[in-house]
């Protein structure tokens, strides 16, 4: 334990960092502000808390926490409180949460009043900072999680820079537990550095000389790596679904030759962001990009899925989940062979399908004179994994009988950590059911077998087939009623296989053939060259249920599996388990790992699936208790992709923080630009526009920083924080009119070109513009385009050239261009911006400042709030009520040119009825009066009869 004071004279403040790693780390923390990188796994959150506690016992300090999510703020309350009892600190508060769910605007600023830890959401601090309720100047200091997101645009270095500005001598401390994002990019690390407004750098890699001596010392945990093999079907798909994920790259490639494409290869494939990495290189052309790449970047996705799925899903539910994938990409009869997905004509697909459905059942020859026709027989693999499991666990039985006397303080719960939820459920069955043995034939003499007593799945993987038979059964169904044509196959009138067994050899000798090769592949196509969808016909299916139906012994144990959750009915199940007696099955969730060996106290580990950053919490775990032995079995498939990602990833970590420490070995000194210290001349100087010629007006040049009026909900955006990076003021005001106003007379509707498709579709752009030109002289309209993607409207367009597309009927109803143009008409003084960029867009709003006057941010809220009370706030074109204007212009002989005469002499509707055609006349000429007036006097009934 470590002792550290406050710079008040308080009480000693009692601190959970037993590592000298942690120690050093909490002592720099303490000294100076800098960026903390460390290591997924080495106890981020813990290294934060204690942080945060050695602040919160002095009592006197005000702390922002900024970017934590919901989980690490329950983590960091729940960890203050335990910190304020153990140290009996009586000024210590604990975190306050501020969101807009539970605080309202009085109730933020009587709390930031009061002091203490708080942890707010970025766009409430950011209004909160800017508008005053919040002083930064009264801050002591800020702590940013999740440092690696706080990119240039981002509303943390929007809050980051406000805070700098007005407060130089509060602390500012940036943590993050992931390296990549510094690596990538030109001297990635400076810039984020100069974003987070730090100049020092500290990164702690798991090779660090600290960490290494604190984790590898005497009390190292025992680990014991088993590498399970595993079977030939698996290896046999793996190296399928391998080949297809190569020839989709490759493709890719060819589709794609201007693009980067060094990390286009089968290891980068491994890695989980691979999608992302792709998308991002094709994102600015996504619009040329052909038909053929967009599909097949979907199809790496679904691929790579069934990379994971193949050794995590059961066979049963493999087979289950490849039947979906085949139905999803598999367009209806007669199609061309354009529009299906290009691995399904590979010889591969063939051997995925075909190997996956011989996991499951296989077929045998039924001896007799029909000797083509198949029987179906169930094979239900198993996964490795499980024996093995079941093994370790029986070990660990053993180990517990022979020492009985518990010698540390750990509990004897066994922990069995896997990568997911669904994993969990799937072990749970396994563990519950691996010694219920379905007895097929009733023997005479009970006669003791020792296979019998062998864990296995018989029972859970029977019950799967059966489950998977009726489900397969109703999506036959299904899929006739889609794909009329397929009604023949389906219904067992004409089977495929049949068809090709003349002159060939039988179909069950065919399905031997292993790697996919043309005899095995090439006579079960369609005629567009893909996989058939495989049905069952009713007989096979009726053949292979009888096979598996219920024993005696399943029936006995049914009753007894159906209670899952002991939850459910607390009153009948309550009771302590032991945790001696309890197996644990938890998914790896994060930093939440942590809390979970803390409570457990587990003395045996079972990693089902390897997890780099659960392997340093273990160490971590076991170094900072001298008292908890742990020991880890370590699970993994031997030359599987599973094994290669693991590796992938800690290599990958490895060179990122070396990257990282090369790149501050040899950076300069990160400057962080303040723009509150520019000298006061050369502020006024900059204000002044230097196109004014002689005799112009000079009156707007002042040494005020020009001001914009922001609506609160567009702080979604990165525009404000780039108006304010040009030493702008934002004020943030609550607008019914508009989402910016840069002037008096200038109001601007800023849409992504996402919103302007959903503001035409719902016809809230076109309500939009009206209550700008009630209100305003100048309204403008601005499109803004995504930084990096293409500055065009072609991806939005119906460019399919089909015949709804250009159909008079169908013409502007699609097209987006279209619809600007019907806009354009609707408002023609309604201007529109084009920008390429939040970039561009704040150079433009630049200049249009440049000659205009500084917005009121009163009359900017009223606006629309009390619509006609206040005839000061229209602008000088919406002096009219709309509705009647409308109404008016509706009435024959009335147009644009003359409606202007008849508002400015007649008060309303019911005086132009009433006025008589000389008095009309005068207005807008004989004839177009003779028709108002006919309009008007016009016998409603008279033509109805």
């Amino acid at each position: 334990m470590e002792t550290a004071s406050t710079p008040q004279p308080v009480q000693p403040v009692k601190l959970s960092l037993p590592l000298v790693y942690q120690q050093k780390l909490f002592e720099e923390l303490r000294k100076e502000d800098e960026l903390v990188v460390l290591a997924r796994g080495l106890g981020l959150m813990r290294l934060i808390t204690n942080l945060l506690h050695s602040y919160d016992a002095a009592g006197n300090n005000l702390i922002v926490i900024v970017n934590a999510e919901d989980r690490e703020n329950a983590w960091i309350g729940e960890a203050l409180a335990e910190h304020a009892a153990i140290s009996m600190s009586p000024k210590a508060r604990g975190l306050t949460v501020v969101n807009t769910d539970f605080t309202s605007v009085g109730a933020r600023e009587k709390m930031y009043a009061g002091g203490g830890i708080f942890s707010v959401t970025s766009r409430i601090l950011v209004v909160d900072m800017l508008t005053g309720l919040l002083n930064p100047e009264t801050i002591t200091g800020m702590l940013v999680l999740h440092a690696d997101k706080a990119v240039a645009t981002s509303l943390e270095a929007f809050i980051i820079r406000i805070y700098r500005q007005k407060n130089k001598a509060g602390f500012l401390k940036a943590f993050s537990d992931n390296p990549d994002p510094f690596t990538t990019g030109f001297s990635p690390l400076a810039t984020m550095m100069r974003n987070l407004f730090l100049r020092k750098a500290s990164l702690w890699p798991r090779f660090h000389v600290h960490v290494a001596q604190a984790l590898e010392g005497k009390k190292k945990a025992e680990v014991i790596e088993l590498e399970v093999p595993m079977t030939n079907a698996m290896r046999e798909i793996q190296v399928a679904i391998m080949e297809c994920v190569e020839v989709s790259i490759h493709e890719l490639k060819k589709g794609n030759t201007g693009l980067e494409m060094d990390d286009w290869n089968l290891d980068s494939a491994l890695l989980k962001n691979f999608d992302v990495l792709v998308r991002r290189q094709l994102d600015p052309n996504w619009h040329r990009v052909s038909w053929k790449t967009k599909q097949i970047v979907g199809d790496l996705t679904v691929l790579r899925g069934m990379l994971q799925s193949v050794l995590a899903l059961d066979a049963v539910s493999f087979l289950q989940q490849l039947d979906t994938i085949h139905a999803a990409h598999s367009p209806p009869p007669g199609s061309t062979r354009q529009t299906q997905s290009p691995w399904l004509f590979l010889d591969a697909a063939q051997t995925i399908f075909d190997t996956a459905k011989k996991r499951v059942y296989a077929s045998t020859q039924k001896a007799g004179p029909d000797s083509n026709i198949d029987s179906l027989q169930p094979v239900l693999e198993e996964q490795p994994k499980w024996s093995v499991l079941a093994d370790v666990l029986e070990e660990i039985d053993r180990d517990l009988y022979f020492e009985s006397q518990v010698r540390d303080d750990s509990n004897g719960t066994i922990l069995i950590m896997c990568s997911d939820t669904n994993t969990c459920r799937q072990l749970r069955d396994y563990l519950q059911t691996m010694h219920v043995k379905p007895r097929l034939e009733k023997r005479i003499e009970e006669v003791y077998d020792p296979e019998e007593d062998k864990p296995s799945a018989a029972y859970m993987m029977r019950k799967k087939l059966r489950n998977y038979l009726k489900w397969k059964k109703e999506f036959a169904q299904i899929s006739a009623t889609l794909f009329a044509e397929n009604q023949k196959a389906l219904s067992g009138a004409v089977d495929p296989r049949l068809a090709q067994s003349k002159n060939r050899a039988p179909s069950n000798k065919r399905r031997r053939v292993r790697g996919g090769g043309a005899v095995g592949s090439g006579s079960s196509r369609l005629e567009n060259g893909s996989i058939p969808q495989y049905f069952e016909k009713p007989s096979e299916v009726a053949e292979l249920m009888g096979q598996i139906e219920i024993t005696e012994e399943e029936a006995k144990q049914k009753d007894d599996l159906t209670i899952t959750d002991p939850l459910e009915d607390m009153e009948d199940y309550y009771q302590l388990y032991d945790m001696q007696d309890l197996v644990v099955i938890h998914a790896y969730d994060g930093d939440q790992d942590e809390h979970v060996l803390e409570e457990v106290k587990p003395k045996y580990i079972v990693m089902y699936e390897p997890d780099a950053s659960f392997i340093r919490r273990v160490e971590v775990y076991r170094s900072s208790h001298n008292d908890r032995n742990v020991r880890v079995y370590f699970l993994y498939y031997g030359g599987s992709v599973e094994e290669q990602r693991y590796l992938s990833t800690v290599r990958r970590e490895k060179d990122n923080f070396t990257k990282l420490i090369k790149e501050r070995a040899s950076m300069s000194l990160v400057m962080t630009v303040d723009p509150s210290t520019e000298d006061p001349q050369e502020a006024f100087l900059r204000t002044i526009n230097t196109r004014i010629a002689g005799g112009g007006k000079t009156s707007s040049a002042t040494a005020e920083p020009p001001r914009v009026v922001v609506d609160v909900r567009e702080f979604r955006s990165s525009l404000p924080s780039l108006l304010h990076g040009r030493s702008m003021i934002i004020v943030p005001c609550m607008l019914t009119v508009g989402d910016y106003i840069l002037s008096p007379t200038i109001c601007i509707e800023r849409k992504s070109v996402s919103d302007l498709i959903s503001s035409f579709s719902n016809g809230r752009l076109y309500s939009q513009c009206e209550t700008m030109f009630q209100h305003y002289q100048n309204p403008m309209l601005l499109i803004e385009f995504d930084q990096n993607k293409s500055f065009t409207l072609e991806p939005f367009a119906d460019l399919s050239g089909s015949m709804s597309s250009v159909s008079a009927a169908n013409a502007g109803q699609n097209d987006l261009q279209s619809k600007i143009v019907l806009l354009t008409l609707a408002f023609p003084k309604l201007r529109i911006i084009w920008s390429s960029s939040p970039y561009e867009t704040a150079e433009i709003f630049e200049r249009l400042k440049s000659q205009e006057k500084e917005p009121d941010p009163i009359a900017a809220v009223r606006a629309g709030l009390n619509d006609g009370e206040d005839g000061e706030q229209q602008g000088e074109g919406a002096a009219f009520n709309p509705e009647p204007g409308e109404m008016l212009a509706a009435v024959p002989g009335v147009t644009p040119r003359n409606i202007g005469n008849i508002t400015a002499k007649m008060e309303n509707i019911k005086e132009v009825a009433n006025a008589s055609v000389q008095e009309l006349s005068e207005l807008v000429g004989k004839e177009a009066g003779r028709q108002i007036e006919g309009f008007f006097r016009k016998d409603l009934l008279e033509d109805y009869d």
